[in-house]
This record gives C-alpha cells, sequence and structure tokens, in this order.
C-alpha cells in the first residue's frame, strides 16, 4: 500500500467492519456519564434512606423520573446516540427505549400499587415475631 492510500484510513483503525462511521468517546464523555450516572444512583438512594418530604407518592415519582433521566443519560453518554449517528436510526432506537420504559415504569408502579393494596393487614404484635 502507498503512502496515499494510508492517509484516508481513520486513526482508530477502520470503521471495524460494521459500517459503523460515527466516532467513539472522548475519555471527557465517558468520565461525564460516569459521574452522571454516579449521581443519579445515588440520589434515589439518598433521598429515600434521608426519608425526605412526607409523600410516597411524590418520592416514588422522583424516584422514576431520575431513572428515566439515567437511561437517557446511558444512551448518549455510553451507547452515543444521537440525531446523527447511523442516519437517523438511533432517534427510532431512542423513541422505542422511551416506549419501553414508560410501560416498565408504569407497570411497575401499578403492580406496587396493587400489592401494597391487596396485602394482609398485620397487627403490631405480628411486627415484632418477624425475623
Amino acid at each position: 500500500m502507498s503512502a496515499q492510500s494510508h492517509a484516508h484510513a481513520p486513526a482508530h483503525g477502520g470503521d471495524h467492519g460494521h459500517g459503523h462511521t460515527a466516532g467513539h468517546g472522548s475519555r471527557r464523555d465517558y468520565v461525564t456519564g460516569f459521574l452522571l450516572a454516579g449521581a443519579l444512583t445515588a440520589a434515589p438512594f439518598w433521598l429515600v434512606m434521608s426519608r425526605h418530604g412526607e409523600s410516597p407518592a411524590l418520592i416514588a415519582v422522583i424516584v422514576m423520573g431520575l431513572a428515566m433521566v439515567q437511561v437517557v443519560v446511558h444512551m448518549v453518554y455510553f451507547l452515543h446516540m444521537n440525531r446523527r449517528a447511523e442516519g437517523g436510526w438511533t432517534l427510532m432506537a431512542l423513541l422505542f427505549t422511551i416506549l419501553l420504559l414508560g410501560i416498565v415504569l408504569s407497570g411497575s408502579l401499578w403492580v406496587m400499587h396493587h400489592l401494597d393494596v391487596n396485602m394482609m393487614p398485620m397487627s403490631p404484635q405480628d411486627m415484632r415475631q418477624m425475623p
């Protein structure tokens, strides 16, 4: 191969054989994504464990909202999904992910609500006998 043919090859070793032409994230992108994901994981734990707020429903909504934001952070910073990548197909994947996320979160809340409503009532004496 001539020197001219090497000049046009991408520095990271070609297109990896699968037609992927979008660039991979930089170290700064990965660190930003890692810090955001860590904060979005720690915040709900802190919120629940510190017992901030009197409304469990409000806390549940906040935790679910943070979960949705975390999914988007993972998609953007680690899966490199944006409008320009792969001819817009990633936008379709984002919309599908948002739809599935809505179904999973609303279904989880529905199941937890019905489990809570249909649990047998326990007396304080029963609570003391639990291990």
